[in-house]
């Protein structure tokens, strides 16, 4: 008998024994999954790189990774420095120019002239311009999983989810619903009279249902927390330290979700932020001065016009929706914007490119001027009061990437990574190929090659 008719017999002779073949198979399939790889990828929302300097740091967890891994002494975000764009690059490995997430939203200037909205609710695939690791992980079958990731909104290769808006229909808040952790109404109603903290905490207690029930091979989880005090009380604060030590705890769950599960050996976790925080007590309102000068004017209770800025903390973005206007006010805004105190400086949208932001020819995203503010400044979308006004501190990002304030938090630990690395700073455009490489896919389109942080 030769080998071929040999196997042929087995598996015949399998079949006539009930669940015989499909025991077979579902126990090659257990062993293949049980050796890919897991990577879970944390986002402390704000957490500023220098302050793992401080040896009072209440972040036991964080502590013990980076003892284990590698850390960075800062990672530098991408222009601009807010959450959604950089949550971004760190799972494309492109910055704005690319992938065009200028706002946590999509941008959108209504036909009637009124404010700019951001709408946060919009498709990946129309936000989104860029092949992003859960699209490569997908393609090569394996299985993701997010907890309140953002610019994610109908993702296709996203297989199990709880989102920073959950949909009841989703199977993850049902599994949370028939634990007890949640009611029905509190999933419906999530955002709604609730706190940051507890939030957290529902989004954690998902990350670990993911994580126990489903081992995916990516999970991507949003803590947001910190973010939401830094803003009211300002980074490096008492508020701000008791932030991350919650957010801490929530990392323990995590970390101890994987061992319970059996998968910690073949896990490797990165825990980033999407940028730092800095303080500020002066506040500008620069839709102020374009009223004044008669770009927009008031219709009742509404204003409207052709020229619009959008604030983003330490940015200003600015939009000349009539393109036939722009030769003459673009020249004659940067001059004005240029001399008010507590404005840095003023990019046109040409000259913006060289910081990283998408040219106003590739995507109706990119502003034709892009204002950014001095130090302890910020912008805001006001349209009454005064142009700048003085305030007690307060806490914003959106700087200039350059900035030391802005920089992010990079450690990397777990069954991937080489122990006792201490990386110098390095740019959050390295953090997804290096993913990439642990999980065998591929992002060609990845502006930086791979941390020289993994194993062979």
């Amino acid at each position: 008998m030769t080998l071929g008719k040999f196997f042929f017999c087995v598996l015949f002779c399998m079949a006539l024994i009930p669940g015989g073949t499909s025991s077979v198979v579902a126990q090659t399939k257990s062993t293949t999954d049980a050796q890919k790889p897991l990577v879970i990828v944390v986002t402390i929302d704000g957490f500023p790189a220098r302050a793992l300097a401080d040896p009072r740091l209440p972040m036991p967890t964080l502590r013990s990774l980076a003892a284990k891994g590698a850390v960075a002494t800062a990672m530098q975000p991408i222009n601009p420095t807010v959450t959604w764009p950089n949550h971004t690059s760190i799972i494309t490995g492109v910055n704005a120019s690319q992938h065009f997430v200028m706002a946590n939203g999509l941008i959108v200037l209504p036909a009637d002239g009124t404010a700019p909205k951001v709408e946060p609710w919009t498709d990946k695939d129309k936000l989104v311009h860029a092949r992003t690791l859960y699209d490569a992980a997908a393609e090569k079958g394996l299985t993701t999983g997010q907890v309140d990731w953002v610019a994610i909104q109908g993702a296709k290769g996203v297989r199990w989810q709880f989102g920073e808006k959950p949909d009841i229909q989703d199977a993850i808040p049902q599994e949370l619903i028939a634990q007890d952790l949640l009611t029905s109404e509190q999933v419906e109603h999530f955002g709604e009279q609730s706190s940051p903290a507890w939030r957290d905490e529902v989004w954690t207690d998902a990350a670990v249902d993911i994580l126990t029930k489903h081992k995916p091979n990516l999970l991507l989880f949003h803590l947001l927390q910190t973010d939401s005090i830094q803003h009211e009380y300002g980074p490096l604060t008492p508020a701000a330290y008791a932030s991350y030590a919650f957010a801490d705890h929530c990392l323990e769950r995590v970390v101890e979700a994987a061992r319970a599960a059996g998968v910690l050996e073949r896990t490797t976790f990165f825990i980033l932020s999407d940028h730092g925080f800095a303080a500020y007590t002066h506040t500008i309102s620069p839709n102020v001065a374009l009223i004044e000068q008669g770009l927009l004017q008031k219709n009742g209770d509404i204003y409207a016009g052709s020229v619009w800025i959008k604030a983003e903390g330490g940015a200003a973005s600015l939009y000349i929706r009539d393109p036939a206007l722009r030769a003459s006010l673009v020249p004659k805004l940067k001059a004005y914007f240029t001399s008010i105190p507590g404005i840095e400086h003023v990019y046109t949208n040409e000259e913006a490119r060289s910081i990283g932001l998408p040219s106003e020819t590739a995507s109706d995203q990119a502003p034709q001027l892009y204002l950014t503010a001095a130090p302890d400044y910020a912008f805001s979308d006001e349209l009454t009061g005064p142009l700048s006004y003085s305030h007690p501190p307060r806490g914003q990002h959106g700087y200039l990437n350059t900035v030391t304030d802005m920089q992010a938090l990079f450690v990397a630990s777990g069954a991937a990574i080489k122990p006792g690395i201490h990386l110098g700073p390095i740019s959050n455009l390295q953090v997804a190929p290096t993913i990439a490489k642990i999980l065998g896919v591929q992002l060609p389109d990845a502006a930086q090659p791979p941390l020289n942080i993994t194993l062979p």
